[in-house]
């Protein structure tokens, strides 16, 4: 009768290590899971951050583009309409002036891209002096080697529409000022064809 009796403990021994074996096996399972969850989860979070920060973006320069695309049409419209001015005075000019004016339209028509890198290089710089004289700070110069520090980074579409309309009126601006310049010039060449 005994021999069956310590067999019988002795299998109550092997399930209960088993057992004690499956259940630090499940845990260890469980911790390792968890884990595992909590890094997925973690990063799940930082997907989720960098997603609405990509929409934020998304829709500062969908923003940026619809305004800069309304002051593309503006300035088209503003060209159609001085266009349309320079061909109701042209009429009325004289046959030399005539020849000039479409001389100098044509020439204005015809921007290379160098001419626009400088006349934006030029805006920006007046657009820095005037930043900088805003704040009220030292104009000191600057030591060799150093280049003018860039502008600071627009962030709102405000911003960048400003600033492509403050282009815009600069580039008016200049073409006005080089256009009279060009009149000046010529009216000495004709004063100049006079006293001859």
């Amino acid at each position: 009768m005994m021999f069956p009796q310590s067999r019988h403990s002795a299998s109550s021994q092997q399930l209960k290590f088993t057992t004690s074996d499956s259940c630090d096996r499940i845990k260890d399972e469980f911790q390792f899971l968890q884990a595992q969850y909590h890094s997925l989860k973690l990063e799940c979070d930082k997907l989720a951050s960098e997603k609405s920060e990509m929409q934020r973006h998304y829709i500062m320069y969908y923003e940026m583009s619809y305004g800069l695309n309304i002051e593309m049409h503006k300035q088209a419209e503003i060209v159609k309409r001085l266009n349309g001015i320079c061909a109701q005075v042209l009429p009325y000019l004289s046959q030399e002036h005539q020849q000039q004016v479409l001389a100098a339209i044509e020439r204005a028509k015809q921007v290379t891209p160098p001419e626009m890198n400088s006349i934006i290089r030029q805006q920006l710089q007046a657009h820095q002096l005037s930043q900088l004289q805003g704040l009220a700070l030292p104009m000191t110069p600057l030591p060799l080697g150093l280049s003018q520090p860039s502008l600071p980074a627009v962030t709102t579409s405000s911003g960048l529409f400003s600033l492509s309309s403050l282009l815009a009126s600069q580039a008016q601006l200049a073409k006005e000022e080089k256009a009279s310049r060009e009149g000046v010039d010529s009216h000495r060449e004709e004063d100049g064809d006079k006293s001859d």
